[in-house]
C-alpha cells in the first residue's frame, strides 16, 4: 500500500504523492466556510490528484456561489442540483419550481441533494417525502443519476425507492453509514453505488466492517465538504485533499493500493454521472 501524507502546513500543502486521479463526488465547495481561502484549497486538492468535485445543491441560496465555481473550474468542478431535506419548509413548492426549471433549462450531472432527514425535525416530513419522490422522478424523466441524503430515514427512504425503482432509476447513496443489509438492499436496485466518506476512518463506526463486505466496484468516494473530516482532522473543517485520507482507509480494508482504489472508484463514479 502506497503511504499517503498530507501536510497540514497551509503554505506548503501539496501531499508528496499525487499521481493518481481521484473524484470527490460529493463536496459543498460554495459553503461559505470556504470563503477565505477556497481557490487555495481546491488547487490544493488538484495538486494532490482529486482532479475533480461534483457539488450537490442545497436550495435555492446555493445556486449562484455554486455555478460560480463550475465557470471559474470548468474543467474540474460539475454540479447537481436538487432540494435538500433540510431545506424543505412552508415554501417548498417555490423551491421545487426553481430545482424543475434549472434541471430544464441547464446541464447538470444529477439530480441532487435530495432524500429525507427526520434527525433535526420531523414536521415537514410528508413534504420531504414529496419532494424526494417528485425528484427522483425528474431525475428518471432526464435520465441522471439521484444522490441521496439520508438521515435517521432508511425505512422511509427505502420505501420511496422501492416504489419508485426501475430500470431508468441509478445514483449515489450519499455518506453511507448504514448496515450490510441496508447496502445490499441498495445495491440490490441495480445502477446504485455507496458514497463513502471521512466516517469510514472513525475507530467505532463499524463502517469499515460493512465496506469490506461488499465489493470496491460498489462504492464512490466523497468528503461532504466542509462537513465530517476524516481522522485525523476530525472536529475540523474537511476539504476535499482529504479525500486521500478516505482512499487510504479504503485500500487498507480491501489490502490493494491506493493507486488501484483511485483508478476503481474513480471508473465507479464516472459510470454513475457519466459527465
Amino acid at each position: 500500500m502506497v503511504s499517503v501524507r498530507i501536510s497540514m502546513n497551509r503554505k506548503h500543502s501539496k501531499p508528496y504523492f499525487c499521481n493518481m486521479h481521484l473524484i470527490d463526488t460529493h463536496t459543498h465547495l460554495y459553503s461559505e466556510k470556504f470563503n477565505e481561502d477556497r481557490d487555495e484549497r481546491i488547487q490544493a486538492a488538484i495538486d494532490a490528484g482529486v482532479k475533480q468535485f461534483f457539488m450537490p445543491n442545497i436550495d435555492s441560496s446555493s445556486i449562484e456561489g455554486m455555478k460560480n465555481l463550475v465557470q471559474k473550474f470548468p474543467d474540474n468542478c460539475l454540479a447537481m442540483m436538487g432540494l435538500h431535506p433540510c431545506s424543505v419548509g412552508d415554501n417548498v413548492e417555490e423551491e421545487l419550481e426553481i430545482v424543475e426549471r434549472e434541471l430544464k433549462t441547464n446541464s447538470y450531472i444529477a439530480v441532487g441533494e435530495i432524500g429525507i432527514d427526520l434527525y433535526w425535525d420531523r414536521s415537514f416530513q410528508k413534504e420531504q417525502e414529496m419532494a424526494f419522490r417528485k425528484q427522483i422522478q425528474w431525475a428518471k424523466e432526464l435520465s441522471l443519476p439521484i444522490d441521496i441524503h439520508c438521515r435517521e430515514a432508511f425505512d422511509e427512504i427505502l420505501a420511496i425507492m422501492d416504489d419508485e425503482n426501475d430500470k431508468n432509476m441509478k445514483g449515489v447513496f450519499h455518506c453511507f453509514t448504514g448496515s450490510l443489509e441496508q447496502a445490499k438492499h441498495i445495491l440490490d436496485y441495480g445502477d446504485f453505488k455507496l458514497g463513502i466518506g471521512g466516517v469510514v476512518t472513525f475507530k467505532n463506526s463499524g463502517l469499515d466492517k460493512v465496506v469490506k463486505e461488499i465489493s470496491l466496484d460498489d462504492i464512490v468516494l466523497e468528503t461532504d465538504a466542509p462537513y465530517l473530516a476524516p481522522t485525523p482532522f476530525r472536529g475540523k473543517r474537511n476539504e476535499s485533499v482529504y479525500l486521500l485520507k478516505v482512499a487510504d482507509k479504503i485500500s487498507d480494508i480491501f489490502k490493494v493500493p491506493i493507486a488501484e482504489v483511485a483508478e476503481r472508484t474513480t471508473k465507479n463514479a464516472l459510470e454513475i454521472f457519466q459527465p
